[in-house]
């Protein structure tokens, strides 16, 4: 079929498989173009085949010389739709990996249930056995709880009062100014349940109880805080509370690590345009200024640029470097004095008139199309594809 991207909302119905993988292909090359790390060599990515965690899965491969094993929930091809971006990126990173020497297996299904990490476990003691690196970033809307069977979903709300600011329809270009009600008790909650700690937890317990751990073993997960512009709707919103406890997980488990001499981070990683951050009100807008003053100041960087200087400041020196809760700081360069007055000095004026001259809203469109696997001069769209692609 001739695959063209269809775009709903903030999601894009379709991917390009060529597409997807010369944006894993682009990604790997950047990292064989950058210094080798001597770091973790048998890797488990917990939400591996899209944004973060692909990126820290070919950085862990291709940086490291690490083998991985992968674990999403991704839609394969049917009659007459396409499979989903993330099934077609892990196909191609199987594909280069292995074709390079490392081990790639990738296990699909829902990371919550008890059953897919007893699946993973199994593939882990056969093609790994320890690990010494466990990578979890899982973003996912919803969750069905493993022991209850109840499903719970998460919200983008702020709390408390209602929250009025500036967003754009990224596909129109229109700047506008959106009211968000606050979530109730409830909506905060199941939240926290969806995207904080407790599977994170969950994993580590399995994975422990299976003694499937190295020494010095390390297990990452990923956070934003941002700006004071997104704070009500971010930090201090539901997500901001899942945050939150997303990060006083890494200390429950840097403590139940310490037998094995291991740590448990919370990367606060930079704001990007991933699947997950295209769904935030007033996000886009926000990231669409940020690039630009980011380019012109010679500072902007993508997942797999992140990925990497993430594995530099774990492993290229005796100690971790980290700020006063114990987080890792990647987006050090974004919440630079600098950088964020010259945001704020965007947003005070921007107008549906000037956005693309104030903010790159060109590049925040070309980087959403790429997810999907649109937008790469390399590939001819008009050609005929087969929508089904397969590792083995």
């Amino acid at each position: 079929m001739i695959i063209k991207p269809k775009i709903r909302g903030f999601i894009c119905t379709t991917a390009h498989p060529a597409g997807c993988a010369a944006h894993v292909n682009r990604q790997i090359d950047y990292i064989k173009d950058s210094t080798a790390i001597q770091g973790a060599k048998k890797v488990l990515v917990i939400g591996a085949s899209t944004g973060y965690g692909l990126a820290s899965r070919i950085a862990a491969s291709f940086g490291m010389g690490a083998d991985t094993i992968g674990v999403s929930f991704e839609r394969p091809a049917s009659e007459g739709r396409t499979a989903s971006a993330g099934w077609y990126n892990t196909v191609a990173f199987e594909r280069a990996a292995r074709a390079a020497g490392y081990i790639a297996e990738s296990i699909n299904g829902d990371a919550f249930s008890h059953e897919m990490k007893q699946e993973t476990l199994k593939l882990v003691k056969e093609k790994l056995g320890k690990v010494d690196l466990i990578v979890y970033s899982v973003a996912s809307p919803r969750r069905t709880h493993p022991d209850t069977g109840e499903t719970f979903n998460s919200v983008l709300k702020p709390i408390g009062q209602p929250f009025t600011n500036k967003t754009v329809n990224t596909n129109t270009g229109v700047v506008s100014e959106i009211t968000l009600e606050p979530a109730t008790q409830e909506e905060i909650e199941n939240t926290i349940t969806v995207m904080g700690g407790e599977d994170w937890s969950l994993w580590l317990k399995a994975l422990e109880e299976a003694d499937l751990l190295a020494d010095g073993v390390t297990t990452l997960a990923y956070s934003y805080i941002g700006p004071e512009i997104t704070e009500a709707i971010y930090r201090k919103g539901t997500i901001g509370q899942a945050k939150n406890d997303l990060e006083a997980t890494a200390h429950t488990l840097t403590k139940q690590l310490e037998r094995y001499h291991g740590k448990a981070y919370v990367s606060v990683n930079k704001a990007l345009v991933t699947q997950s951050s295209s769904a935030i009100p007033v996000v886009p807008l926000y990231i669409s200024l940020l690039f630009k003053v980011m380019k012109e100041k010679g500072l902007h960087e993508g997942c797999i640029e992140q990925a990497q200087r993430l594995f530099e400041k774990l492993y290229s020196g005796s100690t971790v470097e980290t700020d006063e809760e114990g987080r890792i700081r990647l987006d050090n360069w974004e919440m630079r004095e600098d950088v964020q007055e010259a945001v704020k000095a965007a947003w005070s004026e921007i107008t549906t008139e000037n956005v693309s001259e104030r903010g790159d809203l060109e590049q925040y469109r070309l980087d959403f199309l790429q997810l999907f696997g649109f937008g790469f001069d390399e590939i001819d769209y008009e050609l005929d594809v087969d929508p089904e692609v397969h590792t083995h």
